[in-house]
C-alpha cells in the first residue's frame, strides 16, 4: 500500500499544504492567502484566519489518493501566543515582524549572556511583564503558532527543538531548555509574584523523529472532517527548520538562505563562535545541532510593491502584462545594471531591522544627483537591497571562520532563475546552490520530517535519513559570481550605510 505524508506549513503570506509519497515527490499541493495586519502598533493574524487558512489549504488538495501515513505542522518562528490554563487566548498574536521588545531583549541578552533577539517569545513574554500587562499573571502556557495548531489537532503541547530553540535558548548538552537560564529568568520575576514559572509556560521540547501525538476526535472535528482521526504527528517545527530540511542543510559546515517576505541565513556551526553577537542568533536544527542564524525582517516586500506599481502603469499604458512577466523582467534586468547599482540604492524597509539597529521602518529607494537611474539599475538596487541586511550579519560569520561546505536557497527570492542566486553569491562571497526542489520550501521540509517520523531505522539521524533517501542523485544549479560582482556589492553596501542616516531621519519624522 502506498504511502502518503502531509506538511502544512503557516508562512507569512499562504497557508500551504503539500503530499508526498513514499518517494518524497509532491504529489498534491493546496494554499490559502494570507497577510499580517498593523493593529494598534502590533503586527498579528486573527485566528479565525488561522482556523479558515488551514483548512482552506487542506480542502483545496482536493481528493486524497490514498490514507496519510503522518503530518506535522509548520510555522513562522517566535512571535507571542499566551494562553490561560483553558487555552483562551489572552493577548492578541503578536508575531515575529514586532519590534516592540527592546528592553526585554536588552536585559535578557545581559542576563544570560546569550543574544536573546527582539522576535524570540521570551522576549515578547518578559516585555509583557516590564509593561505591567494584565493578561500576563493568567498565564498558564505560551507558544508558536506551530505549536497552537498542532496542539488544537493532537491535544499534545509540545514543539520540536528547532522550534523551541526560537523560544528560549536550548543547552547543547540536555537538548532542553537551558535549565540556568530558566532560573535566572524565574529570579527576574520573583518580585511579581506570579504563580507560573518559565518551565511551567513552556511547552515540552522534542527531537525530530520523536512521535508527537495523533489527530484526536477533536482534532478532525476541528477539521471539519477533512482528514480521520489517529493520523501520527511528528514534532511542530518553525519555518527555520522546515527550510533546512527541505534543503539538506542539517549538517556541520551546510547551511542555507529563505528568501522570502523575510531572509534568514542558518549555518549548522562546528564549534561555537567565540563571543555574544546581537546580530547573531543561536538556535538549532530539528535534530538539535548548534546553527547561527542572520535573521532579518525585510526582504521581497519592496520588491512586491513595486511590482504592483509597475503592473498598474502597464495597465494605464494599455500594455496586457502579467505580474509574473513584471518580476522575471525586473529579476532578469538586474543582471544587466552596473555592479553597484549605478549609485541607486534600496532601503526595503517595511518594518524594523535589529541586524541595522532599526526599531522601525520606512521604505526608501534614494540616489545621489549623478546616480545612473536606468531601469537595470533600478532593478538591481531592489534585488541586491533585499539581502543587503542579511549581508551585513553574514559578513560576522566570514570574520569568525566558520566554514560553509554547502550554501543552498530556496524561496520566492530565488524563482526567477540566476538572478537571485548571482547577486547573493556575490554578497556573501561564496557560491549559492538552488536544487530543483527548492521551489518546494517550508511545507516540502515538514513532510520530509512527517515521513522521518514513520519511517526512521534504529539509530538512523535526520543527516543520513535525507542524504540516502532524498537527495541521492539530487539535480540543481550552482553559481559563484565573479570578483567584480563582489565588488560591486561591498560598494553597494557601503552606501547603504550610509543612506541608514536617512531612513532614521524618515522614521523619526514620517508617521
Amino acid at each position: 500500500m502506498k504511502q502518503y505524508y502531509l506538511g502544512i506549513e503557516f508562512g507569512s503570506t499562504r497557508v500551504k499544504a503539500v503530499l508526498i509519497d513514499g518517494e518524497h515527490r509532491i504529489v498534491k499541493s493546496g494554499d490559502y492567502t494570507w497577510k499580517s495586519s498593523l493593529e494598534n502598533g502590533v503586527w498579528t493574524y486573527h485566528m479565525e484566519d488561522v482556523q479558515d487558512g488551514l483548512r482552506t489549504a487542506i480542502r483545496n488538495l482536493g481528493e486524497l489518493p490514498g490514507a496519510v501515513s503522518a503530518m506535522g505542522i509548520s510555522g513562522m518562528m517566535h512571535g507571542y501566543l499566551a494562553f490561560d490554563k483553558n487555552w483562551n487566548l489572552l493577548a492578541p498574536f503578536r508575531t515575529w515582524q514586532n519590534t516592540m521588545t527592546g528592553e526585554a531583549a536588552e536585559q535578557l541578552t545581559a542576563e544570560f549572556g546569550f543574544n536573546i533577539p527582539q522576535r524570540w517569545s521570551i522576549a515578547h513574554l518578559y516585555q509583557a511583564v516590564l509593561n505591567g500587562e494584565a493578561h500576563v499573571k493568567n498565564i498558564a502556557h505560551i507558544t508558536t503558532l506551530a505549536g497552537y495548531v498542532h496542539y488544537l489537532l493532537t491535544g499534545e503541547n509540545v514543539l520540536g527543538v528547532g522550534e523551541a530553540s526560537g523560544m528560549f535558548p536550548i543547552d547543547s548538552e540536555t537538548l532542553d531548555y537551558d535549565a540556568a537560564m530558566l532560573e535566572k529568568f524565574d529570579a527576574l520575576l520573583a518580585k511579581y509574584g506570579f504563580a507560573w514559572t518559565a518551565r511551567s509556560v513552556l511547552p515540552k521540547v522534542l527531537m525530530a523523529g520523536q512521535a508527537a501525538g495523533k489527530l484526536t476526535q477533536a482534532g478532525r472535528t476541528f477539521l471539519e472532517g477533512l482528514l480521520p482521526a489517529g493520523i501520527p504527528f511528528c514534532p511542530p517545527e518553525g519555518d527555520a527548520g522546515t527550510g533546512m530540511t527541505a534543503t539538506n542543510a542539517v549538517a556541520p559546515r551546510t547551511g542555507n538562505v529563505s528568501a522570502g517576505t523575510s531572509i534568514f541565513a542558518m549555518v549548522v556551526l562546528e564549534k561555537p563562535l567565540s563571543k555574544v553577537f546581537q546580530e547573531i542568533d543561536m538556535v538549532t536544527t530539528p535534530s538539535g545541532k548548534p546553527v547561527a542564524m542572520v535573521h532579518c525582517n525585510n526582504c521581497t516586500s519592496d520588491i512586491n510593491a513595486w511590482a504592483g506599481m509597475l503592473k498598474g502603469f502597464a495597465d494605464a499604458a494599455g500594455v496586457p502584462v502579467s505580474m509574473g512577466d513584471i518580476y522575471t523582467a525586473l529579476f532578469t534586468s538586474a543582471l544587466s545594471g552596473d555592479k553597484d547599482c549605478g549609485g541607486v540604492v534600496n532601503l526595503p524597509l517595511f518594518s524594523g531591522e535589529p541586524v541595522v539597529g532599526l526599531d522601525a521602518g520606512r521604505p526608501m529607494l534614494v540616489r545621489t544627483p549623478d546616480a545612473k537611474l536606468t531601469f537595470p539599475n533600478f532593478a538591481r538596487s531592489l534585488v541586491a537591497g533585499a539581502m543587503t541586511s542579511l549581508k551585513i550579519g553574514m559578513d560576522i560569520l566570514a570574520k569568525e571562520h566558520v566554514q560553509i561546505d554547502k550554501l543552498l536557497g530556496h524561496g520566492g527570492y530565488f524563482k526567477t532563475p540566476v538572478a537571485g542566486q548571482t547577486i547573493l553569491s556575490a554578497a556573501l562571497k561564496a557560491p549559492i546552490s538552488v536544487m530543483e526542489t527548492a521551489g518546494e520550501g517550508g511545507p516540502w521540509g515538514m513532510a520530509l520530517l512527517a515521513a522521518y517520523r514513520v519511517n526512521r531505522q534504529a539509530n538512523e539521524t535526520l543527516e543520513d535519513y535525507l542524504n540516502a533517501r532524498v537527495f541521492a542523485g539530487a539535480k540543481g544549479s550552482t553559481i559563484r559570481a565573479d570578483a567584480a560582482d563582489e565588488a560591486g556589492l561591498d560598494a553597494y553596501t557601503a552606501r547603504f550605510h550610509q543612506a541608514l542616516s536617512a531612513e532614521k531621519a524618515a522614521i523619526a519624522d514620517m508617521d
